[in-house]
């Protein structure tokens, strides 16, 4: 169990994860009296060079994205033959997906201050030159005082200098239908992503649906956004306005992480009733 940890330093605790190719564990270092979260994933398990890169991506762009008040914190990383082990902060066992799910719907303020921590961390991912490419409410963490914190970059890209992307990564309902399309993109993927989430946070239902993930991308690509009155009657004018700008099917002219944070919604915490 413990290879690939400083047994010196962490004690391992309960269980509190497990994804592919590892678990994670609450961990204890009595040299500083706090808590974190340790990822132990068996090298074993990785089956080809897409797992492999995957597994590298997490350390390597957490710690080039941190600091910041809404990405998760990396501590330290341990390796060896065997097992890579990945040192965190500690966030709440229930995920953005979960509080949704509990709730069905959020209030337009308390969705409002979500999204501005959610966009404040994907400007920052971008004007890093880092596009996250998998934004879902499973990967919004949440720390003890409630700050979002966004996690699981294993499906991150670098795009600096001009370059762009390719290839199909994501998760149905919230992939940008450029990337289904087998198109080269840009970071404004993740915009369409955090415009989908917001969609949801405020309805219950995502924007694009169907029985399978086949239909489900079919209607990605066909991108025809609505807003049936029986579930947007309370939602005001100004959160569907933002939603048309971050749900653009024409990436052109969708709006980036920094446009939508400087939208009037977001500006005034989802209080706004309607566009001036």
């Amino acid at each position: 169990m413990w290879a690939g940890v400083n047994k010196s330093q962490y004690e391992l605790c309960e269980e509190i994860g497990r994804g592919r190719f590892g678990t994670i564990f609450r961990s204890f270092d009595p040299t500083t009296n706090q808590f974190y979260a340790s990822k132990i994933i068996h090298k074993s398990l990785l089956t080809d060079s897409t797992d492999r890169e995957c597994l590298q991506n997490e350390p390597k762009y957490l710690t080039l994205l941190s600091p910041h008040p809404n990405i998760l914190q990396i501590y330290e990383v341990h390796e060896d033959d065997d097992v890579l082990s990945i040192v965190m902060e500690l966030c709440q066992p229930l995920t953005l997906f979960d509080k949704i799910v509990k709730t069905n719907t959020l209030t337009e303020p308390e969705a409002a201050s979500i999204m501005v921590q959610l966009l404040s961390a994907m400007s920052h991912c971008h004007r890093l030159g880092v596009a996250h490419r998998d934004i879902k409410p499973e990967n919004i963490l949440f720390d003890s005082r409630e700050n979002v914190k966004v996690a699981d970059f294993g499906s991150a890209e670098w795009f600096g200098e001009g370059r762009k992307m390719s290839g199909i990564v994501g998760t149905p309902y919230y992939v940008a239908p450029e990337v289904l399309l087998g198109r080269e993109y840009d970071e404004k993927v993740d915009v369409w992503s955090c415009g989908v989430i917001l969609y949801i946070m405020l309805v219950g239902v995502p924007p694009f649906y169907g029985d399978d993930a086949a239909q489900i991308f079919e209607a990605v690509i066909r991108g025809n956004l609505r807003f049936p009155s029986r579930l947007f009657r309370t939602v005001s004018s100004s959160a569907k306005d933002l939603l048309r700008k971050m749900i653009c099917r024409d990436a052109s002219t969708r709006f980036s992480a920094e446009q939508a944070l400087r939208h009037p919604w977001i500006l005034s915490g989802g209080e706004r009733a309607d566009l001036n």
